[in-house]
């Protein structure tokens, strides 16, 4: 047991100081004044740096030189994880994108060994595919895109225990299979998709709760169609949203956020540079056969095509604060609390509350992470 003090600690609820944080073993113990603090605790000294919950990913294709897609192993996700805790990721959603059913199977088996001997650090596995519109398909490769068929979505929902949220176009997947997936206890969410107001709205009566990436490859709000964007915004749907400069304008960032509140979450879409040292990464990088390029902060396929970002949660916090005008405390809820409440975590992770899992990240002013706890375990950030 071991108290975390000299710190401003943003619990989600409330923002204190002269407080200390409690952990014991791999729980929170108890958040307490400074002056109740028995002598005898271990102490770590924070130095008056923020304290909050470790930062919950709902999208990552890659990071720290590796993508998920194309090399499903466990070193994978360590790597990623190692990354991940440089910017103060400590669970996430490793994203495998569309593919081939040999690959998806391969996916699933790799993250349910990672999920045996890991806790609460891969949360799940979202597939981002390959049922959506080609349309709308981005960087995803054209002749991997399909109609759902019954044995793959069998396949997907007996893994349901591990297949934590999957984007799906609705007017290319049937009621009854968003309902089947929905059924299992699947987050099903809305992306890489043309449908209109009114394919959105029912799919979202058949279980649809999440929208992926907002914005982003999919319909938006016209005079006429309101579009993907307008049923998210009308139907009180999860949406992750990319806070990196270019996949969308801040004005619609900070637009979103009036509208949605506590409904809208950051998510990185990151891959292979995000949080790579330079010997990790050379400047491109294969996404499912197709070559992306990484230049001034920007992931590009050959014709232009956006292909995923090399954001980090932190920057992705800081960009909030300082180019949207998200006061910090609400910030860093869109990274934890609400996130862990889309995919119904929110009993174990995502804020600073005794008996809770102790994952947490302690960054600076100048938005610089220098240490993370992960599962009680007290690391400095090289």
């Amino acid at each position: 047991m071991y108290a975390l003090t000299n710190c401003i600690i943003y619990t989600t609820e409330t923002i204190l100081v002269e407080h200390a944080v409690i952990i014991d073993n791999e729980l929170i113990k108890s958040i307490i004044p400074i002056t109740e603090l028995n002598p005898d605790t271990p102490c770590i000294d924070l130095r008056g740096q923020n304290l909050s919950p470790g930062f919950i990913d709902l999208q990552l294709n890659g990071c720290g030189g590796v993508m998920f897609n194309g090399s499903e192993t466990q070193q994978t996700l360590s790597i990623m994880q190692a990354a991940n805790l440089r910017s103060g990721t400590t669970s996430f959603l490793p994203t495998f994108i569309t593919d081939s059913d040999v690959r998806m199977k391969l996916a699933l088996n790799v993250v349910r060994g990672y999920m045996d001997t890991h806790k609460n650090e891969v949360l799940g596995l979202h597939l981002e595919g390959p049922f959506i519109n080609k349309e709308k398909k981005g960087i995803h490769r054209a002749e991997f895109i399909r109609e759902p068929n019954n044995d793959v979505i069998d396949l997907i929902c007996a893994n349901a225990d591990i297949v934590c949220q999957i984007t799906i176009a609705p007017e290319k997947t049937p009621n009854s299979v968003i309902q089947q997936l929905s059924a299992a206890g699947i987050v099903v969410s809305i992306g890489h998709s043309n449908g209109t107001y009114q394919q959105a709205t029912t799919a979202i009566r058949y279980g649809v709760s999440s929208a992926t990436h907002l914005f982003n490859a999919m319909s938006s709000i016209t005079g006429r169609e309101p579009g993907i964007v307008g049923a998210v915004y009308d139907n009180n749907l999860y949406a992750g949203i990319i806070v990196d400069g270019f996949h969308v304008d801040y004005v619609n960032v900070r637009l979103s956020k009036k509208i949605m509140g506590d409904k809208l979450i950051l998510v990185t879409d990151a891959t292979a540079p995000a949080g790579a040292k330079a010997s990790q990464f050379d400047n491109q990088f294969d996404f499912v056969g197709t070559t992306v390029y990484y230049k001034n902060g920007k992931c590009v396929g050959e014709d232009g095509t956006l292909g995923g970002s090399a954001v980090t949660m932190i920057e992705s916090i800081e960009q909030c604060v300082k180019f949207v005008g998200i006061p910090l405390n609400e910030a860093i809820r869109m990274a934890t609390l609400y996130p862990a409440k889309a995919i119904s975590v929110d009993h174990k992770l995502g804020s600073i509350t005794p008996n809770k899992i102790a994952d947490l990240c302690i960054f600076n002013e100048n938005f610089k992470v220098t240490a993370t706890v992960v599962n009680g375990i007290y690391s400095e950030v090289n």
